[in-house]
């Protein structure tokens, strides 16, 4: 069974790619897991916190992304680049710097995500490959999901109702789980 962690990159209630994440979790090959995890309730980063020690929520996170066969980043893209609650996450979670091998090194990630915008999110995922390279992480290239104009392809309740877009988010998926199995 390939375990995969899935976060979206946003806070936002109604997020569109919290409900892509929730999507995909319709998609996971049987035999395999995708769990949803949160990045709300991590502080800003800051170094007197860490001197306190790792927030809870932070070491939580960390645990279960070092222990997962793969993690899965569901991004918005914020000004062109990467939302700043997520890459505070990341920085969080590289703390401290001994334990990054632990939680990245060679883990497969993937990237997605989901804006109101024409052009989906292709520039927030382009920003998070220094990131993923720094890391050492195993990106997958085989695939690439970018929704655009994503206040039209959900419904009031957050659900995916694009049959296209259900169809790739099938065809991401499977591949990823493909990948993070080898």
């Amino acid at each position: 069974m390939t375990d995969i962690i899935g976060i979206a990159g946003s806070l936002r209630k109604g997020s569109y790619n919290a409900a892509l994440l929730r999507a995909a979790v319709e998609f996971v090959p049987d035999g395999h897991r995708l769990e949803i995890e949160s990045i709300a309730g991590i502080p800003l980063y800051n170094y007197d916190l860490e001197a306190d020690g790792i927030p809870e929520p932070v070491a939580r996170l960390k645990d279960r992304i070092a222990t997962a066969d793969g993690l899965l980043i569901v991004t918005p893209e914020y000004n062109n680049a990467i939302p700043g609650v997520a890459k505070n996450a990341v920085d969080w979670l590289t703390r401290p710097p001994g334990d990054i091998s632990r939680v990245f090194r060679g883990k497969p990630v993937a990237v997605m995500g989901a804006s109101p915008g024409r052009f989906g999110t292709v520039m927030a995922q382009a920003a998070w490959l220094p990131v993923l390279r720094t890391l050492r992480t195993r990106p997958w290239f085989g695939g690439r999901l970018q929704v655009s104009s994503a206040n039209e392809m959900f419904d009031e309740e957050g659900r995916l109702v694009d049959e296209k877009i259900r169809d790739l988010l099938r065809e991401f998926v499977s591949g990823f789980f493909e990948f993070a199995a080898r």
